[in-house]
């Protein structure tokens, strides 16, 4: 779960919902409002002209961020519906699968 003592949530960084209407769903962080509040979308459901504003304590903040998103945001200070959707699917087909096989090696 996110506390102060992490580190600052990134532009391009994989979020899981933990709280609201939208929880366990996940998002990529494409904007930051302050210390405590960020704007995520998915590109799906959560487009990215219209991004949800997020309490960090109400998110996982994955140690991942979307090199696509995070350079397209940079260079163009937008991105598309379409790589936030890349971008969420690669994590979870990729990331996730490998630390679930962890988790049963150790388990």
């Amino acid at each position: 779960m996110a506390s102060e003592s992490d580190s600052a949530p990134n532009i391009g960084q994989l979020v899981k919902n933990l709280k609201g209407r939208e929880t366990d769903q996940y998002s990529v962080i494409i904007g930051v409002i302050d210390e405590r509040f960020v704007l995520i979308a998915d590109g799906d459901k959560r487009k990215y002209d219209s991004p949800k504003k997020k309490n960090i304590n109400h998110l996982e903040l994955f140690n991942y961020i979307s090199p696509e998103v995070e350079n397209s945001i940079k260079e163009t200070g937008r991105v598309t519906n379409g790589k936030l959707r890349f971008a969420v699917s690669k994590f979870v087909n990729e990331q996730l699968l490998e630390w679930k096989k962890g988790e049963h090696i150790d388990g």
